[in-house]
């Protein structure tokens, strides 16, 4: 089993490498699209700021609440390495399937519904097929992650058209170029703490599985490596985490900056501030609250928010409903792929 846990390692930082490039649309789009800065910039400019979450989760909040969260979406007697593996790899498909459709899923959920959907297999096969399996997980931590589906979009949604119609009413008699030259450089520091939010969110999920995996390998294999209970959190792990998702970032993710910064509205500098300081405030939220949530979802959400007070039809309501469509399938479509891993491969280990 040691060489399994190697694996599973290995693979969560690849996921997290890939959540980065995934997700690099999210903190950089509409910087990108205003060209605020070019785009090799902007991913050095966001990854930057992700390695800074690290620090901030480390010494100023002191916890990673997230990565706790994550770890417990499993009961603990149910968690094995087997079901992190297929859960892994379900995500890391996921991932890779909506990132090269430029759809800007979220790989919180994915993650998430892909440890479910593996846990949920498991227990039905052990079962001898007499049980749903869904006594492995704890619903009600996954019942108030789904919920943010729909919340984080909202919150984002509502927040920026508020600091949007505060900044028109501010600046209403100021010249538009000299506006958007002012927020062009205002751009930098919304950008850079949406990017924090990002880092702090994201780079979580992942330490979660791998405390859960670490936790199962010393559970029940006695493969000691620092971890003797569920919320045990070694700093190789949350450093590891926070500099693959960094690095990822830097790896850039072109398909899903179009469909962020161009093809839901357009957007200007003043509406880049908006959307993306009312984004990095509903990840701080989530993480006071310790809820993972889709760092995609928030942005598109407050991206809405400032089209939609210039006006309804400066919204493309039918690519935003066609990305709902994908949110609302990601956790059971990732459980589904997920349960489909372990049916074929995780009973082999």
């Amino acid at each position: 089993m040691l060489s399994l846990l190697i694996v599973i390692i290995v693979l969560a930082f690849i996921f997290d490498f890939i959540n980065g490039f995934h997700d690099a649309a999210n903190s950089i789009a509409t910087i990108v699209s205003t060209k605020v800065l070019t785009p090799f910039q902007a991913v050095i400019w966001a990854a930057f700021f992700n390695f800074v979450a690290f620090f901030i989760a480390k010494y100023i909040i002191g916890e990673f609440g997230i990565a706790n969260t994550v770890s417990k979406t499993v009961v603990e007697q149910y968690i094995t390495l087997p079901i992190i593996f297929s859960g892994i790899v379900a995500a890391i498909i996921w991932n890779l399937a909506t990132w090269w459709l430029g759809i800007p899923s979220s790989s919180s959920h994915t993650l998430i519904g892909g440890f479910a959907g593996a846990a949920i297999m498991s227990t039905i096969i052990a079962s001898g097929y007499q049980s749903n399996g869904f006594e492995s997980i704890k619903g009600d931590v996954i019942l108030k992650i789904a919920s943010f589906i729909v919340l984080a979009p909202l919150i984002g949604m509502i927040i920026s058209s508020f600091i949007y119609i505060l900044i028109l009413n501010i600046f209403k008699k100021t010249k538009p170029y000299k506006a958007n030259r002012w927020f062009s450089h205002l751009q930098l520091v919304s950008s850079g703490l949406f990017s924090i939010g990002h880092g702090l969110n994201d780079s979580q999920k992942v330490m979660g599985i791998i405390a859960a995996a670490l936790y199962a390998a010393y559970k029940r294999d006695g493969i000691d490596w620092g971890i003797h209970s569920i919320g045990d959190m070694p700093d190789w792990v949350a450093f590891g985490c926070f500099t693959a998702i960094s690095l990822g970032t830097m790896s850039g993710g072109w398909r899903i900056i179009k469909t962020m910064g161009t093809r839901i509205t357009k957007v200007t500098p003043i509406e880049g501030v908006a959307s993306e300081t009312a984004g990095a405030l509903t990840l701080y939220l989530s993480e006071a609250l310790k809820v993972p949530v889709s760092t995609t979802h928030t942005i598109t959400g407050a991206i809405i928010g400032v089209g939609a007070v210039k006006r309804l039809s400066a919204v493309r309501w039918g690519v935003t409903r066609s990305l709902m469509t994908a949110w609302l399938l990601t956790i059971p479509v990732s459980a589904a792929i997920a349960a489909f891993i372990y049916y074929f491969f995780g009973t082999r280990f």
